[in-house]
């Protein structure tokens, strides 16, 4: 089942970020009366009435040149009509219609995408009645709601997620394992994609950010029928740097929320970066099926051990998620990129893998014993007395015991290293849960 993407788009300083804010509840998104404040791309879940979606603000800022202003308007605007499920068009109620809100509208009403007009910054019902003249701008629904106080924003959200129910709602079930080839730009994996595919099903320049749009592609592989699904930004390069980043990711995490396994493509000369491990950290979050290519190795002067050093460094930035594996693959002579395959079936497998509850208790329990969890603060013995499996598509482990709230973060962390030490689940990210023994 697909997670339906909303994107927010307006001119800077219309209450964008408040209103990201108050729908994910939360304080992500910076909120200043200056103009332009929101540079972050920022991603947040809503969850309304049993339903989730992912909500993208596209932020406000632009460079400070009147031609770069309009443009970077437009881009967002053209971004959201292809990418998003709905799109939240915002406006200043208090304002009034200003020139780049009926542009902007100009655009939207071409699109066949749900738009929900939202006139902000009305914070009572009083200051609603002067909403009649954004009715000019030519789209319905209109909503007056203020993201400050949160007015009218149950009717908003109810309209909203009715729009989006056909994506709420599971296609004909799809077997074929999803892989999500992700990364920074010009990192190689439109060249990767190719190369797996043996024709050029994507366009290949040295320009970061060639890749329009986000492909599904079927690799048939010894019979096997496998979605290979390349992701990144822009035809050409755009001027506006801010935006160039912001569709990358936005594509970036749409192709790993509907991925099954993902394989991050970093640079041999560049290593992992910060966006790297965000990326990373995502996909953890996302319980995904994790594989590092390290591509353009080779470009790299081999010495003795070069790879395992490497490879060493890698682990090392990862901290917690050192159970990823990592592939050195070249896209361009085709080394190795077909054990990249092979090893994600294998990260595939694992990640749905079972093991009997009895083998967990017989091979855990002894391990507790030995190292049991601290006690309570008030001094009290904390026992753990059954382990099982649930999770149907990633691996959840429950643990049964007297006080499973003062379980601390750090003997979670020994219990996930006992359980791949002993079980594998080499590339997979798992919850590890606690429950009351009653």
């Amino acid at each position: 089942m697909k997670t339906p993407l909303v994107l927010i788009v307006g001119r800077p300083n219309v209450g964008k970020s408040t209103l990201f804010n108050r729908l994910t509840k939360t304080d992500n998104a910076i909120v200043d009366d200056f103009s332009g404040v929101t540079r972050d791309r920022l991603y947040g879940e809503v969850e309304w009435n049993g339903k989730s979606f992912r909500l993208i603000d596209s932020g406000g800022y632009v460079p400070e040149s009147d031609n770069l202003f309009e443009k970077a308007i437009r881009e967002q605007v053209e971004f959201a009509i292809d990418e998003a499920d709905a799109i939240l068009f915002v406006v200043d109620g208090r304002e009034g219609i200003n020139p780049y809100d009926a542009e902007v509208a100009k655009l939207l009403r071409t699109s066949k995408k749900p738009v929900f007009l939202i006139v902000n910054k009305l914070d009572t019902p009083q200051q609603a009645m002067h909403v009649g003249e954004f009715y000019s701008l030519g789209i319905n629904p209109v909503f007056d709601i203020s993201g400050l106080n949160g007015r009218n924003l149950g009717d908003l959200l109810d309209e909203l997620v009715e729009s989006l129910a056909i994506n709420f709602e599971d296609d004909e079930e799809d077997t074929r394992m999803r892989i999500s080839i992700i990364g920074k730009p010009n990192v190689g994996k439109s060249s990767l994609t190719n190369a797996l595919l043996g024709y050029d099903r994507t366009i290949v320049t040295d320009i970061p950010g060639t890749t329009r749009d986000s492909i599904d592609s079927v690799l048939k592989y010894y019979g096997e029928e496998i979605v290979l699904v390349d992701t990144a930004g822009l035809r050409k390069k755009s001027k506006v740097q801010e935006n160039i980043e912001f569709y990358s990711n936005v594509r970036t995490y749409r192709a790993l929320m509907e991925s099954d396994v993902a394989i991050l493509v970093i640079d041999a000369e560049s290593g992992i970066e910060k966006q790297d491990q965000k990326i990373i950290q995502e996909a953890v979050r996302r319980r995904k099926g994790m594989i590092i290519a390290v591509n353009k190795w080779d470009l790299i002067e081999k010495e003795t051990n070069t790879a395992k050093n490497y490879a060493d460094e890698i682990i090392k930035a990862l901290g917690s998620v050192y159970y990823v594996p990592i592939l050195f693959i070249s896209a361009l002579t085709k080394q190795r990129i077909f054990k990249l395959i092979d090893l994600a079936k294998k990260v595939y497998q694992e990640r749905t893998k079972k093991i009997p509850t009895s083998k967990l208790n017989d091979v855990l329990l002894p391990e507790i014993q030995k190292n049991p969890p601290p006690a309570t603060p008030t001094g009290r013995e904390v026992k753990i007395k059954y382990i099982t499996q649930g999770g149907h598509f990633y691996p959840i482990f429950i643990f049964f015991c007297n006080y499973p709230k003062h379980i601390p973060d750090s003997y979670k962390r020994f219990l996930e290293r006992k359980i791949r030490e002993n079980f594998g689940f080499e590339g997979v990210a798992m919850t590890i849960s606690f429950k009351d023994k009653s």
